[in-house]
């Protein structure tokens, strides 16, 4: 074997120069964009691809799309008709009445506003489960309100014959009857059924039945036609009569006076009947 086959070939100054000016195979790919020309360099499609890799991602998953049934999103520019062609392919129904909705037994929803909603349900492109989604929510919290309203509304009502009850004592069921009477025959019925803002309904507000056995009271016993059976009287007024039995110099005072064992029978009898009622 001759020597100069066994000398190795030495590279030139020219070729060490060129592969020491070389950018490592990291930036290379780094800057894959470079070797793009300057219109696809600037395309938007690009800005969120960072190397070769994610390239070939973003082909390989657009080769997979091709063919399957896609929606294109409407942009600023759509008009009505687009976007109804939208909301067909996502699957709304072909018309309001196909809308079914699972209510529940206590649904308070009004056959007439049920279909406005189904309409305005598919004119707005609601799928069927979206448009159940907020029909139950609108249930719930219309019968939420319902059952606060009423809870509020009982409790008013207890107040009030409490309230009455303390203050009429054992003529309460009597002035309670009369205002009853007064106002059913003064007053329309559905008035009563109002309901103010702390859930008092009118008819079972104090202020309301007393101005109402007030005026029974007013009009006198025998123009109501059914107040019946015996009448009480309140604690206050219990409180006067025993007052004027008890006024200095009258026969309870006076033991020789003809009438005063009657006169203390008497004052018993109201402080007897006051203590009941209270």
């Amino acid at each position: 074997m001759s020597s100069e086959n066994q000398v190795a070939e030495q590279p030139s100054d020219n070729n060490v120069t060129e592969l020491n000016n070389t950018p490592p195979i990291q930036e290379q790919i780094a800057n894959w964009k470079d070797s793009l020309p300057d219109d696809l360099k600037s395309e938007k499609a690009l800005d969120s691809i960072q190397d070769i890799s994610g390239l070939a991602k973003s082909y390989i998953h657009a080769q997979k799309m091709i063919g399957t049934d896609k929606i294109p999103v409407p942009n600023k520019y759509a008009t009505d008709e687009d976007w109804q062609m939208v909301y067909d392919k996502l699957g709304r129904p072909k018309s309001a009445d196909e809308y079914q909705f699972q209510l529940k037994d206590n649904s308070n929803i009004d056959e007439n506003a049920l279909k406005g909603f189904k309409e305005t349900a598919h004119k707005n492109g609601l799928l069927p489960n979206q448009a159940e989604a907020i029909m139950n929510f609108y249930n719930d919290m219309t019968q939420n309100y319902i059952d606060d309203l009423n809870s509020k509304s009982e409790q008013a009502r207890m107040n009030a014959q409490q309230s009455l009850k303390k203050e009429w004592g054992a003529a309460y069921d009597n002035k309670l009857k009369n205002a009853h009477t007064i106002a059913s025959k003064y007053l329309n019925n559905e008035f009563a059924f109002l309901t103010l803002s702390d859930g008092t309904k009118i008819g079972d507000h104090p202020e309301f039945i007393k101005a109402f056995a007030n005026i029974a009271n007013d009009l006198g016993e025998d123009k109501l036609v059914s107040a019946q059976g015996p009448q009480y009287m309140t604690p206050a007024e219990l409180d006067k009569q025993i007052a004027q039995l008890q006024q200095p110099g009258s026969a309870y005072w006076n033991k020789n006076h003809p009438g005063h064992a009657l006169a203390v029978q008497e004052v018993q009898d109201l402080l007897a009947l006051k203590h009941n009622s209270v």
